[in-house]
């Protein structure tokens, strides 16, 4: 019948269906739990709401909570039903945006002040009950115009500039910023506004400008909960207005909420940027600059263990250390491509010419290779570099340790000949392993990203690098999944991301295959047959840049390092004062040994200091009274074994030492 359309089912299989029919439907008559379990559904890639006609057949899927694209769509509209709460309540609030995330949802409001608790808990309420009403959602389009005049009536000028960058991308044309650039825009350019048309989607008496989809009716959301609130600056920029944020996480069912719950706790007590102050680790003075962190002793000490350990472990494996400017003329990085790509650089100029503050450290690394001319015999050339480097980063998305502005990357850059690109990879994922194995994790997650929309290099460049990628993977026998369009600018790679201690994932080791920059830099080698040739260039993190694996390392152990990384390994506790030389003693006699080791000279109780110990997560305490001295040994406590009793201090100094080997 000329009526029907074909849907084309994930197992293959094809259903007949009436033009016009729902994605709802379709899943009724597949069957109940499908129904009642469906959040949205997709056709032909394109995720759609399950009230929308179904004209055309394809391939055809419904959504729910557990397919990520079903997650956003009931995230999001829990979103809209938190905005809708926020409204009724506070009806001095502007809603601006309100996108799903990784983890739930957050919605940003102009607001005259901070949100508190109290007011959770009140949004809570009034969310229960839009829940309660089972208020379906529609969706209407307006043109352009019409939405702005809507929201210019409101007085909500982030609505109207969100409606002038619609415009502005559907016509082409670069989004207009700042008020009076707006304002100038919509004068130019009435004519796009009446004939572009944007999608409003409405629940009760709130309504959003939003692309969608949304489902079915408010009374979908069973359980959820609002978390956390912060301040956020419009578009990311501390340039403009200062928003109030409010997160929340929503589930299909309470159990799931609970569970999310107890690991958000569990999340709370290991974040770092806590433990970081409470460990007396590292700082941020926002006074002196968003996104720089400043390391304490201990915090300097970790780091310090965490970069001679991986330096020693590059030189093992026949790298070269490298030390390159920060400073290199701007002109470096338009041939890079860096500069064209709108790389998030800092710029500066110098007696009248432009330098750009280095994002990264290949163009270094490439110089140097350049000032010899080089044989097929010199390759591999694997070049190391403990780079320090600075991205313009976003206040908004400025996050501790893992999101910086300026930090360091054990960066590497390899040079060889395509016929030893495979080795190279595969000796690269064999290290990447060791290391992240050494630092306590496990278990991990392999993605190949593929060539983004904004790139350089010709299509057969692309497609050889792919290709030894996924040789080197399918050589390894490892899975990996893909990541569309998730490569860097100049070459797709190979993302490891590892499951820390309460199985969240983290993106860690990149390994990155290059024929693009040897070829805009004229990187050559002389060949066997006298010929000059091409290397291919291999750009590789095994950690990750320093910063954000400190971070993702402090929240893994929750602060409580092993004895090789911790930076105080031991805390001589003397009794009284009377042991005081004798602690002194000891303590020499470990530092003498090499151990990282301190000494409580406070006037505290012998309990205050033992709790401080704890509290500072030490791996040994060692207690030294009367009996102690006069026998010449310590009472050790351990951090989590408690206490082992008293033991002659070389044979605490054999324990520790055993202890001390990394990966222990």
């Amino acid at each position: 019948m000329s009526d029907e359309i074909t849907l084309t089912l994930p197992d293959g299989s094809e259903k007949r269906v009436a033009a016009g029919t729902t994605p709802l439907q379709v899943a009724e008559q597949i069957g109940p739990r499908l129904a009642q379990a469906a959040v949205a559904a997709k056709l032909n890639g394109a995720v759609i709401g399950l009230g929308t006609p179904l004209q055309q057949g394809g391939e055809f899927s419904i959504l729910t909570f557990k397919d990520p694209e079903g997650r956003d769509v009931y995230w999001h509209s829990a979103a809209h039903v938190m905005a809708d709460a926020v409204v009724r309540l506070f009806p001095q609030a502007k809603p601006t945006i309100g996108p799903a995330i990784e983890e739930g949802f957050y919605y940003d409001f102009h607001m005259d002040r901070p949100f508190t608790d109290d007011d959770l808990a009140r949004i809570e309420a009034e969310m229960q009950r839009i829940v309660a009403a089972d208020e379906p959602f529609t969706c209407a389009y307006l043109s352009a115009a019409e939405a702005r005049r809507r929201y210019e009536a409101l007085g909500n000028e982030y609505k109207t500039e969100l409606v002038a960058d619609i415009v502005a991308l559907e016509n082409g044309l670069e989004p207009p910023r700042g008020r009076e650039a707006i304002e100038r825009f919509e004068a130019e350019h009435e004519r796009e506004y009446e004939q572009v048309r944007v999608s409003i989607y409405d629940h009760g008496q709130f309504s959003d400008l939003c692309r969608g989809p949304h489902i079915p009716s408010t009374g979908r959301l069973k359980a959820f909960k609002l978390t956390s609130t912060s301040g956020a600056y419009w578009r990311g920029s501390e340039m403009n207005p200062m928003l109030q944020r409010i997160y929340g996480i929503a589930y299909p069912d309470q159990k799931l909420l609970d569970e999310y719950l107890e690991r958000l706790e569990q999340a709370r007590q290991r974040d770092h940027r806590k433990l970081g102050r409470e460990l007396d680790l590292f700082s941020f003075h926002e006074e002196a600059g968003a996104g720089l962190p400043y390391y304490h002793p201990k915090g300097a000490m970790l780091r310090y263990l965490v970069t001679e350990f991986a330096t020693r472990e590059h030189l093992k494996r026949g790298y070269q250390l490298l030390r390159t400017p920060h400073l290199i003329k701007s002109d470096i990085w338009y041939i890079s491509g860096h500069a064209q790509q709108g790389y998030p650089m800092y710029y500066t100029e110098i007696e009248g010419q432009s330098y750009g503050i280095k994002p990264m450290n290949c163009p270094g690394h490439i110089l140097i290779y350049k000032t010899h001319k080089r044989s097929y015999r010199e390759l591999p050339l694997r070049y190391f570099e403990l780079g320090t480097v600075y991205r313009h980063e976003r206040s908004g998305v400025l996050h501790g340790l893992l999101r910086v502005r300026g930090f360091t990357q054990d960066d590497a850059h390899i040079f060889c000949t395509p016929g030893q690109l495979n080795a190279e990879i595969i000796g690269v994922i064999d290290f990447a392993d060791f290391m992240l194995r050494t630092f306590g994790f496990e278990h991990f997650q392999v993605y190949l990203s593929t060539r983004p929309e904004k790139s350089v290099g010709s299509d057969e460049q692309w497609e050889m690098a792919t290709n030894a990628l996924i040789s080197a993977l399918n050589e390894k026998g490892l899975e990996f999944d893909i990541d569309e369009g998730g490569g860097a600018f100049y070459g797709p790679k190979i993302d490891v991301k590892v499951r820390d201690a309460i199985g969240r994932m983290w993106q860690c080791a990149t390994i990155q295959c290059d024929f693009t920059q040897p070829e805009r830099f004229d990187v050559t080698y002389v060949g066997e047959d006298g010929q000059e040739h091409r290397p291919v260039m291999i750009h590789r993190v095994v950690l990750a840049g320093i910063e954000r694996f400190l971070g993702i390392m402090i929240e893994n152990y929750g602060g409580a390092f092993p004895v090789w990384l911790a930076p105080v390994q031991a805390r001589v506790l003397p009794i009284t004062d009377k042991q005081l030389d004798y602690a002194a003693e000891v303590t020499r006699t470990l530092r003498d040994a090499g151990f990282r080791v301190e000494l409580d000279e406070s006037s505290s109780t012998l309990g205050a200091k033992i709790r401080d110990a704890e509290l500072q997560k030490l791996p040994y305490s060692l207690i030294v009274g009367a009996k102690e001295a006069e026998a010449g040994t310590v009472a050790v406590r351990h951090r989590e074994q408690g206490d082992l009793g008293p033991v002659p201090l070389a044979d605490f100094m054999a324990r520790l030492a055993e202890e001390n080997a990394p990966g222990k």
